[in-house]
């Protein structure tokens, strides 16, 4: 077994995982999961550039992961970073800092490399049998960008469209630097634009209808799935391949576009950092599951921070 740290950066939130390893079993004991919102994508599509206060948010997670890594002893450390740090014109002022916190340099991986670790972190437990049919379909909505991943045991497809939750919420539902609640029918009708064009490209690579199952990623999808299962508070275990059937899917947009950030912020599962943005990402899952002719959307809690630690390993 071998000793990874993973962090995932991502334009809304950074996690770390660190897990005991071994690629040629399969075998996999996870030590310490944990996420903040750091919002390193603050005002990245407006500006191009990522803000200092984003900067400082990023680096204080990353020194409370690195203490977290030195007390667990991992051997190798590896940092991916997504949407927002690929975007931003100052992306080199984010690398030194990491690389001065952490001691490893981040990735700042391509969108189709993105795609690729969300979906062997996805599906690798799958492939045991579980009901779940192949090919899947996994879909990976981040902050600043969706990814589409086709496949059965590999990859056979894959795009990524910037089309986040942070991105839509930034683009249509904030005004004069504060977010409309909750929005007009006017702002959502031009998400939903946004996100059928963004669709459009993605089936260009991507054969979004036709999948044995959707499997659906990140912090969107499992809050959804936590409303749909009314839980009081955020279980993992619970959300864990749980499956959202499109009706609920469509009923819990309705509910959070048309609430406001108090209502929004009183639900149990909800953290504090998507109170804002979880509308604007449900539209994005909604749309997906409308355009893909899905009837249910299985859930997973492991994704592209999963993916990095079995890289790390291997």
């Amino acid at each position: 077994m071998t000793r990874v740290a993973a962090v995932d950066c991502g334009t809304n939130s950074i996690r770390l995982l660190v897990a005991d390893v071994d690629p040629a079993t399969g075998a996999f004991a996870e030590l310490d999961r944990r996420m903040t919102i750091v919002r390193l994508g603050q005002g990245v599509d407006r500006t191009g550039r990522l803000a200092p206060e984003a900067l400082e948010r990023t680096f204080a997670a990353c020194r409370e992961y690195a203490a977290v890594i030195a007390e667990l002893g991992a051997e190798r450390v590896r940092f991916v970073a997504t949407s927002a740090s690929r975007d931003a014109e100052n992306a080199a002022e984010f690398v030194a800092g990491v690389l001065d916190i952490l001691g490893v340099e981040p990735e700042v991986v391509t969108g189709d490399q993105e795609a690729h670790l969300s979906f062997a972190g996805a599906t690798k437990e799958l492939a045991g049998g579980d009901g779940v049919a192949k090919p899947y379909l996994v879909v990976d909505i981040g902050g600043g960008s969706t990814e589409f991943v086709l496949g059965s045991e590999t990859v056979e497809a894959a795009r990524s469209v910037d089309i986040g939750c942070v991105r839509m919420t930034e683009r249509h539902l904030t005004a004069d630097g504060a977010v409309v609640d909750p929005p007009t029918p006017e702002r959502i009708a031009a998400i939903r634009a946004d996100v059928e064009a963004a669709l459009d490209v993605a089936e260009r690579t991507v054969p979004l209808t036709g999948a044995g199952s959707l499997v659906g990623l990140a912090g969107t999808v499992t809050t959804i799935a936590a409303i749909a299962l009314d839980l009081a508070e955020y279980d993992s275990e619970a959300i864990h391949h749980a499956r959202v059937p499109l009706g609920r899917v469509r009923a819990i947009t309705e509910r959070l576009l048309t609430s406001t950030h108090d209502e929004r912020a009183a639900i149990g599962a909800m953290h504090p950092g998507r109170v804002d943005v979880i509308g604007a990402g449900a539209l994005v899952l909604l749309a997906v599951m409308e355009r893909t002719g899905a009837q249910e959307v299985v859930v997973s809690e492991h994704d592209i921070l999963d993916g990095i630690a079995w890289s790390a390993a291997g």
